[in-house]
């Protein structure tokens, strides 16, 4: 184990207290009315008491499904390549437990890494309201933290609930300090910001953090974050939530070892590029106290959207319009939709260009492709994992329905995932228009998946990669989180 592990972190999962480097830290002003100091205030000072019970159930199925779409994801080529290129490029502690593959263990950090580039690695992860993907940047890093930690030092099942949700509730509220941010982004991809953000809250809880160190892992982060969207569909998308997982953790330990930074990221303070560097309309407000009595988390106002399908979530809307009108093609013969009997199929869709992919050329590319999503599901009725297989892919009945494709972008179909729309227009042979709209798909958070739903999409999901027993046994340890003594029983079934 490294000297970080034996001289720097031990002290501050046993007890919650200062060590000679937060006392230094304390010798500087405490700008409590910043905004950034409270949410120092906030993350060192939430406790398990304040999560409702809407709130652990909420958490408890986004950890379920996030495990279920790393274990999928531990099947793909990419986390191939990062988990080659950690265990070639560098030294590892066999601490922390990798997605799948039996018996591999990685340094804590690189186990963030890869096991977050395994949750984003299909596109099947949740998703959130201003846009990103929350859980995928958190859990890895507090699956990775509580490995590393000692026996006897494990955090009990309540407090790993606490940081996954002081991460995600970090993101949700930074994100709606800017009205851009509501929107399909354009200009860099979310989880890379908000999520190296949350990851480090979640850690700074675990670590139990003191307020200021806590306001500094946070400035730590800010500068270990961002990704263009020049590399959406492609291989090094789900590399974003892996580093955010990875970037997040470490700015949390380097904090906790006395590493100091701005003290005013998070505020909006003339001459200051601190967060609103990366929102040009950025306007931050104060977070309150959680022991004010009057902070309610933000997952409790608003559910988590869950896929059913493992693509961008834009396509969820214009493959469910498509698969309703998949039901009015089958009459026109049996087994399969046939292709010859449509003449021209009409998207009308919000106007995002890195989704809108005629031809798409890898499984990366279909899935931010409106097109492909919608005519995949005319032919099949679904989009299934199985959808962006090689094989499923090169169909020459897939691939003339694409040539007959054209795109509209309506003025009353914003680009936002709360308002957004998806409509199907398909033309057949004999002049017959068959239509079909979705203004609100299965496992959007104003509809979400039951839970007999997502339990069903983590046993295939989970199943891929483990069996039976060790699938039903992680159902049922994740349903009774807060029940647990230390969270061990989690840990160790995740192989």
């Amino acid at each position: 184990m490294s000297s970080i592990l034996q001289k720097g972190i031990r002290p501050m999962w046993v007890v919650r207290g200062l060590h000679k480097s937060a006392v230094e830290v304390l010798k500087y002003p405490t700008h409590e009315d910043t905004v950034t100091a409270t949410f120092g205030k906030f993350i060192s000072e939430v406790k398990p008491q304040h999560l409702s019970p809407v709130v652990l159930h909420r958490s408890k199925r986004m950890v379920l499904d996030s495990i279920g779409v790393g274990l999928i994801g531990s099947t793909t080529d990419v986390f191939q390549l990062a988990l080659q290129h950690s265990q070639l490029m560098y030294a590892h502690h066999d601490v922390s437990s990798v997605y799948g593959p039996e018996g591999i263990k990685l340094s804590p950090t690189l186990a963030a890494f890869v096991n977050g580039v395994a949750t984003h690695a299909m596109d099947f992860d949740d998703t959130w309201h201003p846009a990103t993907h929350p859980s995928g940047a958190v859990l890895p890093a507090v699956l990775a933290l509580s490995d590393m930690m000692p026996a006897d030092g494990k955090p009990s099942g309540l407090d790993f609930l606490l940081a996954f949700n002081v991460g995600i509730e970090i993101q949700g509220r930074l994100m709606r300090f800017s009205n851009e941010a509501h929107n399909i982004p354009k200009r860099f991809h979310p989880p890379s910001v908000v999520g190296t953000m949350g990851s480090a809250a979640a850690c700074a809880s675990l670590l139990s953090l003191t307020p200021s160190e806590c306001s500094h892992a946070l400035a730590i982060a800010a500068s270990l974050s961002g990704a263009p969207m020049a590399n959406a569909a492609t291989q090094s998308k789900p590399m974003h939530i892996g580093n955010a997982s990875r970037l997040g953790m470490e700015a949390a330990i380097l904090a906790s070892q006395g590493l100091q930074a701005s003290r005013l990221v998070l505020d909006a303070v003339e001459g200051v590029a601190g967060f609103n560097a990366f929102y040009k309309d950025y306007k931050p407000q104060h977070l309150k106290s959680p022991n004010d009595g009057d902070h309610v988390f933000l997952l409790e106002e608003q559910d988590i959207a869950f896929k059913r399908f493992p693509a961008h979530l834009g396509m969820h809307w214009v493959a469910d319009a498509a698969a309703s009108v998949h039901k009015h093609l089958v009459g026109f013969g049996p087994g399969t939709v046939s292709s010859a009997h449509i003449q021209a199929i009409l998207l009308r869709v919000p106007n995002s260009k890195y989704i809108n992919r005629a031809f798409p050329e890898s499984d990366h590319q279909a899935r931010h492709s409106f097109q492909f999503n919608a005519c995949s599901a005319l032919l099949d009725g679904e989009v299934k994992v199985q959808s962006f297989s090689p094989a499923a892919m090169a169909r020459a009945e897939l691939l003339q329905l694409l040539r007959r494709v054209r795109v509209e972008h309506p003025y009353d179909n914003p680009a936002n995932f709360d308002g957004m729309y998806g409509e199907v227009q398909v033309a057949l042979v004999g002049g017959d228009i068959l239509r079909g709209r979705c203004d609100t798909f299965y496992g959007h958070w104003r509809k979400p998946l039951t839970d007999e739903s997502l339990r069903k999409k983590f046993r295939n999901n989970a199943g891929a990669v483990l069996p039976e027993d060790k699938v039903e046994r992680l159902i049922q340890i994740v349903q009774e989180m807060e029940k647990l003594n230390d969270c061990t029983p989690l840990l160790s079934q995740l192989q």
